[in-house]
C-alpha cells in the first residue's frame, strides 16, 4: 500500500512479444496458464524493452545536453560505472564497469552526463568491443576534446552459465583516441583508475 511504480510500455509491442513468450514457454514443455507463468510472457516483454531501451536515446544529444566552455585541460575520470547489458548473441546479459576520461579541449560536459552515453549504448544488444568503440567515438565526436579513452571490465553470463562455464572469467576492452594514444597518458589514465584514491 502507497507504493506505485508507474512504467509506459507501447502496447502493441508488448502484446505482440508477450504471444511469443506464451509459445516459448509451450516449447519448454511448460504450461503458460500455470499460476506462476501465467503474467511470465507479459513481465518478459516489458523487461526487454527496458533492458533495450538504449534504442530510443540518442547518445550525441545527451552531450549536447549539457556541454559548458570551460578552460581546463586536464584529464577527467569518471570510473566505476555500472554496466548493464545484453549480449546480441544469446541474449544473456554481461555486465561490469566502466572508466572513461577525456581531456578538454575548450568544452566540459556535466559529469552525469557520461554515465547515460554508457547507458544509451549498453541498453541495447551489444557485444562489448563494439559498446567500448561506440562510447568512445560518441564522446570524441560530439564534445572534440584533445583525447578519450574507455576501458570496459565485465563478466558474461553467456560464458558464465553455458557453454565453457567459466564462473570467474572477466573480459577487459580498451579504446583510446587522442593523446591517450600516447603510452605516457595512458598510462596515467591506467594507474588513476586503478587507485583508491576515494
Amino acid at each position: 500500500m502507497g507504493y506505485k511504480k508507474i512504467e509506459e510500455y507501447d502496447v502493441e509491442t508488448t502484446e505482440k512479444m508477450s504471444g511469443f513468450y506464451q509459445e516459448i514457454l509451450k516449447d519448454l514443455g511448460e504450461d503458460p496458464q500455470r499460476e506462476g507463468l501465467v503474467k511470465t510472457p507479459e513481465r518478459v516483454a516489458k523487461a526487454l524493452q527496458f533492458l533495450t531501451h538504449g534504442y530510443d536515446i540518442d547518445p550525441k544529444k545527451v552531450i549536447e545536453s549539457a556541454m559548458f566552455n570551460e578552460d581546463y585541460s586536464q584529464m577527467v575520470i569518471v570510473k566505476d560505472i555500472e554496466v548493464y547489458s545484453m549480449c546480441e548473441h544469446h541474449m544473456l546479459p554481461f555486465f561490469g564497469k566502466a572508466h572513461i576520461a577525456y581531456i578538454p579541449n575548450g568544452k566540459i560536459v556535466g559529469l552525469s552526463k557520461i554515465p547515460r552515453v554508457v547507458d544509451a549504448f549498453a541498453r541495447r544488444l551489444q557485444v562489448q568491443e563494439r559498446l567500448t568503440n561506440e562510447i568512445r567515438d560518441c564522446i570524441h565526436e560530439t564534445l572534440q576534446p584533445l583525447g578519450v579513452a574507455v576501458v570496459i571490465e565485465a563478466s558474461h553470463m553467456c560464458m558464465q552459465m553455458r557453454g565453457i562455464e567459466k564462473q570467474n572469467s572477466v573480459t577487459t576492452t580498451s579504446a583510446f583516441t587522442g593523446q591517450f594514444t600516447d603510452k605516457t597518458t595512458r598510462q596515467e589514465f591506467i594507474k588513476l583508475v586503478s587507485s583508491k584514491l576515494h
